[in-house]
């Protein structure tokens, strides 16, 4: 008998776990655990997979002026996809204004919102970690990357002597970090099964009234992401790189389906990392460089998410947004999408910070709570895919061979 691909298995798991949430929302409680189960044994090797992954690439590439072009390669890639991800949401809002007429009664309150991503200034000084066992133990990416990238680079300024056992012992524990990665992977179609039935369970006595009254509001978000991901990406693909943007989205099928299920960045960068080097053939000194400095500071997604979201908030309280107001919600959104974290709801955090800055009603978060969940969905994915685009599009112009 042919094995099922994992890819199919995962939307196999996708189909079921929708019909299991919503027929059988009692019992869900029995299999939610699985969901948990598989998000934790990601996250359980994210600070070691970066860490090692950031320090064998970066002595990989041997000098400092291989690593500054590297740097302005990525860097740039991620600075001026998220700025077009972010006009594109902007001009999405406008021509389909959500907000106007929108039932300000969905306004709720008592929901925690966590205050992590602080100002972009604070962002910048904590990148720079007091205690890097405890960035390391509490998962802090901008730190863990920040020590590892000046880590990497110093291994390569002393001798070979002591060179050459640290780049093999990073190297050999890359390697084991990803040997465990494939191991946790052929569980995703039972960890995806417990958090989707999850999330089905959770909205199945209004999900229709969701749908029939932020309709609007989520079919502008999902074209603008769409439009993003199926128009602007795969011709930057194209004509930057001569990729085929058909063979890429299927070689990354997986991470993106995880992605999309998992509503959480940071949690599918191993399968990500394994998919783009495995799949679509680039090497081990690109995907490690590139993709975990993605995860933390690549939101093309969710820079284009809270730009609709601010706009539909400010037309639901009936605010008319000047031109260079909308502006800065373009820089706001950008600045303060780097700190936020590669977990679900992070966007809404910085959601806050806009809102405060732009002096509007920190109440109409409540407007789009509703359906925030399932918009974390399709956001993360898009970031996911534009970091997967950005890391083939840098390999090629390295020289490199791919598959895709």
């Amino acid at each position: 008998m042919r094995k099922i691909e994992l890819h199919w298995q995962i939307l196999i798991a996708l189909v079921l776990s929708v019909v299991f949430g919503y027929f059988f929302t009692e019992h869900v409680r029995h299999v939610a655990w699985l969901g948990d189960l598989f998000l934790r044994a990601l996250r359980m090797i994210i600070a070691p997979l970066i860490f090692s992954s950031i320090v064998s690439g970066v002595v990989g590439l041997g000098s400092a002026e291989n690593l500054g072009r590297m740097s302005a390669k990525t860097f740039g890639y991620y600075l001026v996809t998220s700025l077009i991800a972010a006009v594109i949401g902007l001009t999405v809002v406008n021509i389909f204004k959500p907000g106007v007429g929108a039932d300000l009664g969905l306004t709720e309150s008592g929901v925690a919102l966590e205050a992590g991503a602080g100002t972009f200034g604070e962002t910048l000084m904590n990148i720079i970690p007091t205690n890097i066992i405890q960035a390391l133990a509490e998962t802090d990416m901008l730190s863990i990357i920040f020590f590892a990238i000046l880590f990497g680079f110093f291994a390569t300024r002393v001798g070979p002597k002591y060179r050459d056992p640290i780049e093999k012992g990073f190297n050999a524990i890359f390697e084991v970090m990803m040997r465990i990665t494939m191991f946790i992977i052929r569980f995703a179609p039972l960890g995806i099964f417990g958090i989707v039935s999850g999330i089905v369970a959770e909205q199945v006595d209004d999900l229709v009234g969701i749908f029939s009254r932020m309709g609007v509001y989520m079919l502008a978000v999902i074209l603008a992401l769409l439009f993003h991901s199926f128009v602007i990406l795969p011709l930057m693909m194209k004509y930057l790189g001569n990729i085929n943007p058909i063979k890429h989205l299927k070689a990354m099928s997986v991470p993106l389906l995880t992605a999309f299920t998992t509503s959480s960045s940071s949690a599918t960068l191993p399968l990500a990392m394994e998919a783009v080097e495995q799949n679509s053939g680039v090497s081990k000194k690109v995907t490690s460089f590139v993709l975990p400095l993605g995860a933390t500071v690549n939101m093309n997604g969710t820079a284009l998410y809270e730009c609709v979201s601010v706009l539909f908030i400010a037309q639901a309280y009936g605010i008319e947004l000047s031109l260079i107001q909308q502006s800065i919600v373009v820089l706001t959104a950008l600045l303060a999408s780097i700190g936020a974290a590669g977990i679900p709801m992070a966007g809404l955090v910085v959601i806050t910070i806009i809102l405060s800055v732009l002096g509007l009603p920190l109440e109409g978060v409540g407007l789009i709570l509703a359906v925030e969940r399932i918009l974390d969905m399709f956001r993360t994915s898009v970031n996911v895919w534009s970091d997967t685009c950005g890391a083939v599009i840098i390999a090629k112009s390295e020289g490199e061979t791919l598959k895709v």
